[in-house]
């Protein structure tokens, strides 16, 4: 198994990188010629190609939405997060809500597609190093949000599982976005299986293990503390975790 996913992840490889290479000018055409709306219909295309590119490794992924989303306001998607692939199908699945991801800032130059959506399609790229500069861009990305109703997407354990096992919740990015987003909705969604496509490491990539996405029941951010909130969306996202 092991000596096809060499074979499997030197052409998924090409193609996922293809990708990127290729919807790069796409956006940055999007974006000058339609504006924000151009701009996202093409990045949820590039998106869902970036998703089919995973069955040439053998890889479904299995988004399961069974809940009913608020519409006209913002969602807070709250997730655990496991490897890059978390990101595609929340985009894709997920896209009449325009959600909009907190991302390290490195991530904010020199990989193409990746880099140019995040600096224009309004996301949160936070130093890590430098608190005062990620609180004051969480600020500016909670406002943002507010007033396009946009929906953001946030992975409170700051860094992948390489295991699938949650870490703790850091719950500073989170109270900022809801400080500035009174009437929204917490969404929590659990991750499952998407570690497994880095189980050997970065080369060569795991096979067949479909990941699976789930969503849960949204939570009105000002019914219940915040203390309480978060509790509440971290155990629902981790009893859901196997």
């Amino acid at each position: 198994m092991k000596i096809l996913s060499y074979l499997l992840s030197s052409i998924f490889g090409l193609v996922f990188f293809s990708l990127l290479l290729i919807f790069h000018p796409l956006q940055w055409l999007g974006l000058k010629l339609f504006g924000q709306e151009g701009h996202q219909k093409v990045v949820n295309i590039m998106n869902w190609f970036l998703i089919k590119s995973l069955l040439i490794l053998g890889i479904r992924v299995q988004f399961e939405n069974k809940q009913e989303l608020p519409e006209n306001t913002t969602l807070i998607f709250v997730a655990n997060h496991q490897s890059t692939f978390d990101i595609p199908p929340i985009i894709w699945y997920l896209r009449k809500h325009y959600p909009k991801f907190v991302s390290k800032k490195e991530l904010g130059k020199g990989i193409p597609s990746i880099s140019f959506n995040l600096k224009h399609g309004g996301a949160a790229l936070i130093d890590r190093k430098d608190a005062k500069q990620a609180l004051s861009e969480l600020g500016r990305f909670a406002k943002s949000i507010n007033k396009n109703k946009w929906s953001a997407a946030i992975f409170p354990e700051g860094t992948r599982s390489r295991t699938g096992k949650p870490k703790p919740f850091s719950v500073n990015g989170l109270k900022m976005i809801v400080k500035y987003n009174p009437e929204a909705f917490v969404v929590p969604i659990s991750i499952n299986n998407s570690w497994k496509v880095f189980k050997y490491g970065k080369f060569p990539l795991g096979i067949g293990s479909p990941i699976k996405i789930r969503t849960h029941k949204p939570i009105k951010v000002d019914s219940l503390p915040f203390d309480e909130l978060i509790t509440k969306v971290e155990t629902t996202i981790k009893e859901a975790i196997y």
